[in-house]
């Protein structure tokens, strides 16, 4: 390698791995404060904060990778420039394609292994992210009653309006509904306050409702009764419950129980899920066809009678109707009303369950697309921000710093406004991934080719000698 190259490739990298952390850095912090409710008040170890840090940090690697790539590239080139290490370069025969070249193998390999880092180590970090968060919630439950939402706690699910006193002990405004075998909310509880007790060598706790009432539906075997909707009201002054939180204390951190997110799997797993769920719903569509045939009489046609052979009718319109009685006139609209209505529900259902298989089916497949985005994003920005450096002329966190930050704002709200609309099925899945892509893409070649050849970024001569021209011819006429 030559001195040259190393020299530019050391510059380079000197700059990429600090702008790498402080990026990194101050979207781990973003992360924290997204989050914070599920890590507060939980009494964690070290431990298991650092582990949930660790895991979050290869979900922000998509966003600080290509960033940190189009900063280093607009602040070190833009140095060369304004330093004039480009124009010692030039003199001596160097060009900016022989100068970008060592350092676009680097990046290509950069973008090499962003697209291994997302399809081996962010799915495996993903997994954890999201199973450890699930657990963090179980570790001291009591602790997970927040004020004006429901919470899940034992066999009950409880809400409250404000805790109060020395360790929050005091619930104000208690609704608890019972947990039952067979679905549904048939047992609720209403108090005025409550107070929770409990022993911290028990898994028992108990809590103490005061001035409620204590309603229960009645379930009936008779259908006529059940129609009636019958319950059981109770009033009580004083009323103990213990809740059993044995279950609940008993957690494991590291478990893994989830394991099928359309972000927990690599490439060959996102292709198999993909054809099963494509399957799925062809296979749905083409029930709903045979049944709805079915059900109008379609499967039951001569479909091998030639139309040549079906004799011509006398009449435009055949009257069948007229030969039935009025009462027959009536179930035979009566049947073929309940057939409408069947078939239309029929419809509506499984549109409705096609359009949210849809759904999944597109975040799997706008999945399967990012880690092919991510590499190729890596390489496109390098050759946005290095061209770009070097003709604007400016080093250092200033103008580099903001020009770069803006352009991949862009680039990124481009993006997911692309993939959200690819995900409401706006858009194809293909076109919603790759669009930011083929946006930067022809800004890369401009750059280059405009930087290259040594021009400013726009040539506004353009613009400015027509319009020149005209005010001069303007002038000349009015003074003769």
């Amino acid at each position: 390698m030559k001195i040259l190259d190393r020299y530019i490739i050391t510059t380079f990298l000197k700059t990429f791995f600090p702008l790498f952390i402080i990026i990194m850095f101050i979207l781990l912090l973003q992360t924290i404060w997204l989050f914070i409710t599920e890590l507060a008040g939980k009494d964690l170890d070290f431990s298991v904060i650092m582990k949930f840090l660790v895991y979050a940090m290869p979900r922000l690697f998509p966003m600080v990778l290509p960033l940190t790539i189009l900063l280093t590239s607009v602040m070190i080139f833009g140095s060369f420039a304004e330093n004039y290490e480009f124009a010692a370069m030039k003199s001596s025969g160097i060009s900016l394609q022989r100068a970008m070249g060592k350092l676009s193998v680097l990046v290509l390999f950069m973008g090499i292994g962003a697209f291994i880092f997302s399809n081996t180590l962010m799915p495996a970090a993903e997994k954890r992210f999201i199973n450890l968060r699930k657990n963090i919630v179980k570790v001291k439950p009591a602790m997970v009653i927040t004020p004006n939402q429901f919470n899940d706690l034992g066999d009950i699910n409880i809400k409250i309006s404000e805790k109060y006193g020395d360790n929050d002990q005091f619930l104000r405004d208690v609704i608890i509904h019972k947990k039952a075998v067979r679905p549904g909310n048939f047992t609720v509880i209403k108090a005025a306050d409550g107070e929770l007790k409990g022993n911290e060598d028990s898994d028992l706790v108990t809590l103490i409702l005061n001035d409620g009432n204590h309603y229960e539906e009645v379930q009936q075997n008779s259908y006529k009764k059940r129609k009636k909707l019958p319950f059981t009201k109770t009033y009580f002054k004083k009323y103990v419950l213990n809740i059993d939180l044995s279950e609940l204390g008993d957690v494991d951190i590291d478990a893994q129980q989830h394991s099928k997110g359309y972000n927990m799997l690599d490439v060959r797993e996102l292709k198999q899920e993909i054809d099963t769920i494509s399957g799925i719903i062809n296979r749905d569509l083409k029930g709903m066809s045979r049944q709805l045939g079915i059900r109008i009489g379609y499967e039951g046609l001569n479909k091998n009678i030639k139309i040549d052979t079906v004799k011509k009718a006398s009449k435009d319109t055949i009257q069948l109707l007229d030969r039935f009685k009025t009462e027959e006139k009536i179930k035979i609209y009566q049947i073929a009303s309940s057939n409408v209505d069947a078939v239309l529900k029929k419809i509506e259902s499984t549109y409705d369950n096609r359009l949210r298989r849809k759904r999944v089916l597109n975040k799997y497949e706008l999945s399967l697309h990012s880690k092919y985005v991510l590499g190729i994003s890596c390489i496109l920005l390098f050759f946005v921000g290095a061209p770009l450096g070097a003709i604007i002329r400016k080093g250092g966190m200033g103008l580099p710093m903001v020009v770069g930050v803006g352009l991949y704002l862009t680039f990124h709200f481009i993006g997911i406004f692309a993939k959200n609309s690819a995900e409401e099925d706006g858009i194809p899945v293909f076109m919603g991934s790759w669009l930011s892509t083929f946006i930067i893409f022809p800004l890369s070649i401009f750059l280059t080719y405009r930087a290259a050849t040594d021009q400013r970024l726009m040539n506004f001569d353009i613009i400015i000698q027509p319009i020149k021209k005209f005010f001069s011819k303007a002038s000349s006429k009015s003074k003769k």
